[in-house]
């Protein structure tokens, strides 16, 4: 079976910039360009996350530098006019803040980041305290993964898994995270399973299954503990 996937505590960044409710605006600014961050999370006592303030929170003030915002604005964005005027923490941030666990899958953490439209989640505990932070980066580094580890989960998790009676006689190669895999197997209706575990493993870009056989598997054929939350993107032309 598939290795277990990664987590957000296995990418995040666990020193993380933070400002209280009362830090003022140029003060923000000038943190933000000092540690070369896009946005920081404000927090209260204890450490807990109450909201988050980002260059977009703050450009609002320059969005509405040379004219007053319209009943049109303030009904369309409501909280934009007053983001103009604000010049603390506590009247720039983005409240509730958008947040992850760490225990939570980088799957999960990109899904909520493209959901919610954010580019970095504070990542907290269950008592909402500040643990770390993880970005859109974060989340790309598992494509770094060499092709070589790659090709050594997939044999050993996949290939042997599947076909452990032809393992040893089908070919598995990556390039650049693309997974190919070429042989004969005895089931073909095995091949759409495989291709959907294979592309569920982490740092896998693309999955070309060369696979061909001599007939398909009944039902009874399959292996017992066969994963029931395979990933959802089935293949069109999965077999009947």
């Amino acid at each position: 079976m598939p290795d277990t996937p990664h987590i957000v505590s296995d990418v995040m960044t666990p020193s993380v910039v933070t400002v209280g409710r009362g830090a003022r605006f140029q003060e923000i600014v000038r943190l933000m360009e000092r540690r070369q961050v896009s946005a920081v999370p404000v927090v209260a006592g204890g450490g807990r996350v109450v909201g988050v303030v980002s260059e977009a929170d703050l450009l609002r003030k320059e969005e509405f530098r040379e004219h007053r915002p319209t009943r049109r604005d303030r009904v369309r964005r409501r909280s934009a006019p007053a983001k103009a005027g604000a010049v603390t923490a506590q009247e720039l941030m983005s409240t509730p803040a958008v947040t992850v666990r760490p225990d939570v899958t980088l799957a999960q953490a990109a899904r909520i980041m493209a959901e919610k439209h954010v580019k970095r989640l504070p990542v907290v505990d269950a008592e909402a305290r500040l643990a770390g932070i993880v970005s859109r980066g974060d989340l790309l580094k598992v494509f770094l993964r060499p092709d070589e580890d790659i090709e050594e989960e997939v044999r050993r998790t996949v290939v042997s898994y599947l076909f452990p009676t032809v393992a040893h006689a089908l070919h598995v190669s990556v390039r650049d995270g693309v997974v190919t895999l070429r042989g004969r197997v005895h089931d073909t209706s095995l091949i759409w399973v495989a291709e959907r575990l294979v592309r569920a493993l982490e740092g896998v870009v693309g999955v070309e299954a060369r696979l061909s056989g001599e007939k398909a598997a009944s039902s009874t054929d399959l292996p017992e503990d066969l994963p029931e939350d395979l990933p959802e993107d089935l293949p069109e032309d999965r077999p009947e």
